[in-house]
């Protein structure tokens, strides 16, 4: 049996010039830092590898020195493939500066490339991305000048007169993968990890090029000594194990712990009794009180970082929580979805599934309802999260959740930068408009599109602090305002375009504007 415990010195001295590497994480659970580490460090020593293409399959950062920053050096890459470049700043900038060729791709249909590419196909058929900036009548998911004159990773095609993608599949020289523990066959366990991602896929697909897989661990165990079931990626892909120094900082379950066994779902965290009702609302708490009536027993529900995450407490307050199924799209059911910094993962989770198999589950409209972030929208409902002027954010995977589920609420402030409000009386009172517009005449980017959303009858809500409105196949309709506020004043002035107002425009329900459990699952849990 070939002896395959290397240094990571000597795995990486395995990659060459040009190679395409890809890793497995979200943010940085599951990410193979160390073996991260040592690559940077041969390139800073000895300049190669060079012209590297990367494939980040989720943001692989969590927007400081770590994870995918580390590649922020002239001339080790060529080309990034991602999905969320913002949480690497340096090497975001890289891809503002032209420095690196960037492609954005939808996160789920990137994840399910693996796949595809490990069967040898040569891609794709997906109507996710259409309308958005991923559509080649856009941007063809080329998001920087570098990469314009580059070849077409996506496709526009027609089958039986409708409008598909195709998504072209590419060869994988690398892959980076993490487990807890390798047997020294490199069968890998993930006894410790929060989280399955998509390791055996992006194995799969570099051995199916004729690639390396070399795999980044905290323990080696004999050989035999594993439970069959529990291995995740056998290990005849495996060609080379590397055991983490300093794991406490190279391999951390989560950016926020090193290790919990209720994030890895090895035991199950008794939830100790809070106090949900808070005696002052603010803004945030009337968005998510607001986003609960959207709620209904039996729901399949998807909750985006951000304001959406507020979500959670009130659904717990009212009850419905034990009558919905939360899901994470890193392939989590059930539990309780775990906050920044550990967010990706949850407490007490159902099932784990892996990354691909999350997202054939929603794009196959496993969802009933998702709760999304909007930065801006316009007056077609067309939602911008993605590209601010020169800034290149990425979508991760709300394209993918957008489109494929039947009930979309956008939550968001109706104005951001400096705005102030408070809640006194049952009303919002506005303190400070606030300097940034968010409900534009025409959204910076399209990552989400509404055209394409009204024409299949989709139910989209959009909820503010102080507004709500309906996606109408005519563009926005005001639909509700907040007590207390102006409707020219606080809402009309404050946008770039006027809204449709519905003949029936009413005022948010009084029981948002009021502490306490606003009791509006009592008839039906």
């Amino acid at each position: 049996m070939k002896n395959k415990i290397m240094t990571g010195s000597e795995a990486v001295s395995l990659i060459k010039d040009g190679d395409t590497l890809v890793t497995a994480a979200a943010g940085l659970i599951g990410y193979p830092e160390y073996l991260v580490k040592c690559l940077v460090e041969r390139y800073q020593k000895t300049q190669s590898p060079r012209g590297l293409t990367l494939v980040s399959g989720c943001g692989h950062a969590v927007w400081d020195e770590r994870g995918d920053s580390r590649f922020a050096l002239p001339g080790l890459l060529k080309r990034h493939i991602c999905t969320h470049p913002d949480a690497a700043p340096p090497l975001r900038k890289m891809l503002e500066n032209n420095e690196v060729e960037c492609y954005i791709l939808p996160q789920g249909v990137l994840n399910q490339l693996y796949r595809a590419s490990a069967a040898k196909q040569a891609g794709i058929i997906s109507k996710i991305g259409l309308g958005t900036y991923v559509d080649p009548r856009q941007e063809g998911g080329k998001v920087n000048d570098a990469a314009k004159a580059q070849e077409d990773l996506v496709e526009l095609i027609n089958i039986k007169g409708e409008e598909w993608l195709f998504y072209n599949t590419f060869p994988i020289n690398v892959a980076f993968v993490r487990a807890t523990t390798a047997d020294e066959k490199g069968n890998l366990t993930i006894e410790h990890e929060a989280l399955k991602l998509e390791s055996l896929e992006i194995a799969t697909c570099a051995k199916s090029h004729g690639g390396i897989v070399i795999a980044q661990v905290k323990q080696v165990t004999t050989y035999g000594s594993l439970n069959p079931k529990a291995v995740v990626v056998p290990g005849v892909l495996v060609d080379a194990i590397v055991i983490a120094e300093d794991q406490e900082v190279n391999h951390r379950q989560t950016p926020g712990t090193f290790y919990s066994p209720y994030l890895s779902g090895e035991l199950r965290q008794p939830l100790a009794m809070q106090n949900l009702v808070k005696d002052e609302l603010e803004p945030i708490d009337i968005i998510a009180r607001r986003a609960a009536f959207e709620l209904f027993p039996g729901a399949v529900v998807n909750i985006g970082i951000g304001i959406g995450a507020a979500l959670g407490p009130v659904a717990d307050l009212e009850g419905i929580s034990k009558h919905i199924t939360l899901t994470v799209e890193l392939g989590v059911f059930g539990g309780t979805p775990a906050p920044i910094p550990n967010f990706g993962c949850a407490v007490n989770p159902e099932a784990f599934i892996s990354h691909s198999n999350m997202f054939d589950f929603y794009h196959g409209g496993g969802l009933d309802i998702t709760f999304l972030g909007a930065a801006e929208i316009d007056k077609e409902g067309n939602v911008n999260v993605s590209k601010f002027g020169n800034r290149i954010a990425g979508t991760g995977g709300f394209i993918d959740i957008s489109q494929s589920t039947p009930r979309v609420v956008f939550v968001s402030y109706f104005k951001a930068k400096g705005f102030e409000a408070k809640v006194s009386d049952g009303k919002l009172q506005i303190i400070k408009q606030g300097d940034v517009v968010k409900l534009k005449e025409k959204v910076g980017q399209i990552s989400f599109s509404g055209k394409v959303a009204a024409a299949k009858n989709q139910d989209v809500t959009v909820i503010t602090e102080r507004a709500v409105f309906k996606l109408g196949k005519e563009g926005l309709i005001l639909t509700e305002i907040a007590p207390g506020v102006d409707l020219e004043e606080d809402i009309l002035k404050q946008m770039e375009f006027k809204p449709i107002i519905s003949k029936d425009l009413k005022e948010m329900d009084a029981r948002i504007f009021k502490p306490g459990r606003m009791g509006i699952f009592d008839d039906v849990i």
